[in-house]
Parts: structure tokens; C-alpha cells; sequence
């Protein structure tokens, strides 16, 4: 019998790849990947040749069952996302639940995670915390989950995409309150930054360049609820440096 072996690749840094890592991709039959193209790059850089093949949210359970056939025929089979560990935020899961359901073996190889990287430095409370991921990219749902989660106690962990950083921060604030929070940002990369305060601080002062991963302080008030910071057009205006036409579309448009 083969193996799914789930490999852990940098977030930026390419030096943070793992001894182990290395080892696991120079030694299996098949790399299985998210975009071969990204996976190709790390490849090259370390002199590896593999045959490589593609999975994502759109094939991921048809490629589970035919990666599932590989392992179960003798092959061992690496899974890689485009950054990270797989599984956590991007495809992968529905590959190795496959592989558990059938009886083939798993074996997790750790590495870099922009949620823990972005913790362990955030100066937030780590000894509980809530991985939230992306939340939905439609304003109206966006703060619909972040309601669901406003008396959370535990530390709230966020990944966002530039181009929603600003809306985000804003509802942040507006739904949660004026919380301490750290905005991570390209992670391991050259132009590493945290910005770390509370959010009404910190909204105006992000960048809408790279990947952000974002700590929110936990409700920890005794009332069990956190006081909402009343947000009117000219208070976000403040904030973000904005004009109204701008505002309306970034904030207030649907």
C-alpha cells in the first residue's frame, strides 16, 4: 500500500520548507498540487522533478477518488497546496477524507501557517483561538457571519484578499467593536508588516497590497457582549481618508 503524505510549503520565505519536506517530495511518485505552475517554482528551486498533478475546489472530488486509486495500487502521493499547509483554507480536504474513509494511510508532515505565523506575533491571546478563514466576499453576508461570532471569547483569526481589506476592517469594527486587533501582511515576504492597536487605528493605515491575515481580540467582556462603535459616513470617512462617492461604493453599496 501507498500513502498520502500532506506537505507543508512556505508561505513566502522559501527557506522555511522543512528538511523533512524536501525529503517527502524528492521520494514520492506524484505530487499532487493546486496550481502546477506555483508548484513547479518550488520544485525547480530545489532541483526536484516530479510528475505533477492538479486539484482544486472545482475537481478536488472527482481527482480525490482517482489520487485515491494511485495510493491504494502502491504509490506514494505528496499533496501540496500553493502556500501552507493543505487542507487549512485551501483545497486538500476532501483528498484526505477520502483517503480515511478507504482505509489509506495519511501521514502529515507540519510547516508553515500564515494563521499561526500571524498569532505567535500578533502580542493577542493565544491560548484559545477561532480560525475564521475568509468569510464571505458579499458585504451583507460578511456581517452576517461576523455577527455570528461577536461573543466569541476566544482570539478571532481572519485570512483576507487586498481588495477587500478596507471593507473588512470596517466591518470589523462597526459589528465587533473598537477591539485590539494586529493586521498581518505578506507574511515571511519582504515587505513583512503588522500593524497592531485597535481597529478604528489601524483601519486607516493598511495597505491594500499582498495577503492579510488578521487577529481580533476575543469578547472577553463580563457582560458577554462588546459595545459597537456607532460608525456614520463622516466617522469612516476619518478613518480611511476617503471621498463620499468612494465610501458609498467601498461600504455602503450592496
Amino acid at each position: 500500500m501507498g500513502a498520502l503524505v500532506i506537505v507543508a510549503t512556505p508561505i513566502g520565505n522559501l527557506s522555511d520548507i522543512s528538511s523533512r519536506a524536501l525529503e517527502a517530495l524528492r521520494t514520492a511518485d506524484l505530487i499532487a498540487c493546486e496550481d502546477t505552475r506555483q508548484t513547479l517554482k518550488l520544485m525547480n528551486h530545489f532541483g526536484i522533478q516530479k510528475p505533477l498533478i492538479s486539484y482544486h475546489d472545482f475537481n478536488e472530488e472527482k481527482k480525490a477518488a482517482e489520487l485515491g486509486e494511485r495510493i491504494r495500487s502502491g504509490s506514494t502521493v505528496a499533496l501540496v497546496s500553493d502556500a501552507g499547509t493543505p487542507g487549512i483554507s485551501d483545497p486538500g480536504y476532501r483528498v484526505v477524507r477520502y483517503c480515511r474513509e478507504h482505509g489509506l494511510t495519511v501521514l502529515s508532515i507540519p510547516g508553515p501557517n500564515a494563521a499561526i505565523a500571524a498569532l505567535a506575533a500578533s502580542g493577542l491571546p493565544s491560548d484559545e483561538f477561532f480560525f475564521a478563514g475568509f468569510l464571505p466576499s458579499k458585504k451583507a453576508a460578511r456581517r452576517q457571519k461576523l455577527e455570528g461570532l461577536q461573543n466569541i471569547s476566544a482570539t478571532l483569526i481572519f485570512y483576507e484578499a487586498p481588495h477587500r481589506i478596507e471593507g473588512m476592517l470596517m466591518d470589523l469594527l462597526q459589528i465587533l467593536g473598537d477591539r485590539e486587533a494586529c493586521v498581518a501582511r505578506e507574511l515571511t515576504k519582504i515587505h513583512e508588516e503588522f500593524l497592531f492597536g485597535k481597529l478604528s487605528a489601524i483601519a486607516g493605515k493598511v495597505k491594500a497590497l499582498g495577503e492579510f491575515v488578521i487577529i481580533v481580540r476575543g469578547n472577553r467582556s463580563p457582560e458577554g457582549s462588546q459595545p459597537k462603535v456607532p460608525l456614520t459616513r463622516d466617522r469612516a470617512l476619518e478613518i480611511l481618508g476617503l471621498s463620499r462617492n468612494e465610501l458609498y461604493d467601498l461600504f455602503f453599496k450592496k
